[in-house]
């Protein structure tokens, strides 16, 4: 049992699972590949329910989805489905404009199920000081190429003193979030993920280092990591 703070922040948490996941050659979407007894999307769950500022999980599911439902997870009193959109950025505002008390919401991808309690925590922290939010990222140790798209050569080497891995979690008022999503789609402006929104609108949302383990799975190889990293945090 969860006891809750009165001065924790309340949280809705909206985790886009619409995908179908190609990249992993399967027949099934990536997000319900099992590792050892439990699906890659319950792990992903599991570590946002562990959290009392999270009164609430909404996942946004593919219109087709026909295996969120047979998941034990799906019967938890916390835990609400929506169907989502053609993009991750309709999947996200499918959750928004679920009724909540909240103030807040986390997005999270489905597929990092690696996330550490540690490392919410700390995104979380971020309201006490913070209000536009912020990430979940790392700094880049790779050496970055810019390449001519078409011939595929290298143009130059990019400096990447300042360059950051963006990860999920992503931590934004709601209101604001859904004000950002909603203009993006008004100008027709393609993002990858939730603080670009905010950018593009004017804002700065805040970094918080996070693990290297909060990897997103999307090629086959990913669950080589995901399987020792999962046992670490799980147990498992």
């Amino acid at each position: 049992m969860i006891f809750r703070n009165s001065l924790q922040p309340k949280i809705v948490a909206v985790v886009p699972a619409a995908g179908i996941g190609k990249r992993m050659l399967l027949d099934i979407p990536k997000q319900y590949i099992k590792i050892k007894n439990r699906t890659i999307l319950e792990y992903t769950l599991m570590r946002l329910l562990s959290h009392p500022s999270i009164v609430r999980i909404i996942v946004s599911l593919h219109k087709k989805d026909k295996y969120f439902h047979k998941l034990s997870i799906a019967s938890n009193i916390r835990v609400t489905s929506v169907i989502g959109g053609k993009k991750r950025i309709h999947s996200v505002l499918s959750g928004l404009i679920v009724p909540t008390n909240a103030n807040w919401v986390i997005v999270h991808d489905a597929v990092r199920p690696c996330l550490s309690y540690t490392d919410l925590e700390k995104l979380i922290a971020i309201v006490k000081k913070s209000k536009i939010g912020g990430i979940l990222a790392r700094p880049t140790s790779d050496t970055i190429k810019y390449i001519v798209h078409k011939t595929k050569r290298i143009s130059h080497t990019i400096s990447r003193e300042k360059l950051w891995h963006a990860l999920t979690p992503q931590l934004f008022p709601i209101n604001l979030l859904r004000f950002c999503l909603e203009k993006i789609i008004r100008d027709d402006i393609d993002i990858t993920d939730e603080s670009s929104a905010l950018e593009y609108c004017g804002y700065s949302p805040l970094i918080v280092l996070g693990s290297y383990k909060n990897i997103k799975i999307t090629f086959p190889e990913d669950l080589i990591f995901a399987k020792i990293y999962l046992k670490e945090l799980f147990n498992t």
